[in-house]
């Protein structure tokens, strides 16, 4: 048996890959098309104009829809091995949340692009990378809870979040010494820089720390393959009657019979 069909650890591996492909595909596609520089655009330019800005858009959604199924079955992989401690039991749900609210933030960065509504992509931005690092926190101490005799994986964690901090924190810093050149906002709609122009060393800074992040924010998901690889997925299916029009009175109130149920 491949290491991949062992429990779900596929779903987290999918979650990656695809990630990682939407931007690779949105990038090649933008550069072919001229629509971006081929030295580290910004991500965010990637989804700007059609037709990368589609393929950014859907595949982006459905890493949102992964993230999702991801950060639950994690949820839940922590409910059933929780020794009923309150403290975890608080983080786990928090966990949650936050990861939620992380996959709703990445929607809102791939379907409100920078040059159409830019206040909305920002506060995306803010809830995918700024929620998800306090994700990435509540996980990594989990990890630390739950795993008293193997750290190995709470130190993989901890190494990826920081990581993930300090690149957030850079790439804000070259930002904010971008901005205060004096352009403003008219840098966030700048699609093409020339190495002449005014900040461009600041420029490119920002977009390797975002690209930086983009790609270390996403990898965290990998250390979720051991822990997956013990999670298996069983779906139980029960009828109460042999056709969706018809219920046998076998299965009334009356005589309490168990239903037919199966696995699938």
């Amino acid at each position: 048996m491949w290491w991949f069909q062992q429990g779900l650890c596929i779903l987290p591996s999918i979650l990656v890959v695809w990630t990682s492909a939407s931007f690779i595909f949105s990038y090649v596609t933008a550069v072919l098309l001229r629509h971006v520089d081929p030295l580290v655009p910004y991500i965010s330019d990637l989804g700007a104009l059609p037709p990368e800005r589609c393929l950014f858009g859907i595949m982006l959604n459905i890493s949102a829809l992964l993230g999702i199924a991801t950060i639950y079955i994690r949820y839940k992989q922590v409910f059933y091995l929780n020794p009923e401690e309150s403290t975890i039991i608080k983080l786990n749900k928090s966990g949650l949340v936050l990861g939620t609210i992380s996959c709703f933030g990445l929607c809102i960065v791939t379907n409100f692009q920078k040059n159409t509504l830019l206040i909305m992509h920002v506060i995306g931005a803010c809830l995918t990378f700024g929620v998800g690092s306090i994700y990435f926190l509540v996980q990594t101490i989990l990890s630390y809870k739950l795993s008293p005799g193997n750290k190995v994986v709470f130190r993989i964690r901890l190494i990826v979040l920081l990581c993930c901090t300090a690149s957030i924190v850079s790439m804000f810093v070259s930002s904010v010494m971008l901005y205060s050149t004096g352009c403003g906002v008219e840098l966030m709609q700048k699609m093409h820089w020339d190495p002449d122009d005014q900040g461009y060393s600041l420029h490119i800074m920002s977009t390797v720390f975002e690209w930086f992040l983009a790609f270390s924010f996403v990898s965290f998901f990998l250390t979720y393959i051991h822990d997956f690889q013990k999670i298996t997925l069983c779906v139980v299916v029960q009828l109460d009657g042999y056709s969706v029009n018809y219920t046998n009175p076998q299965f009334t109130a009356d005589d309490p019979q168990l239903p037919i149920s199966g696995s699938l």
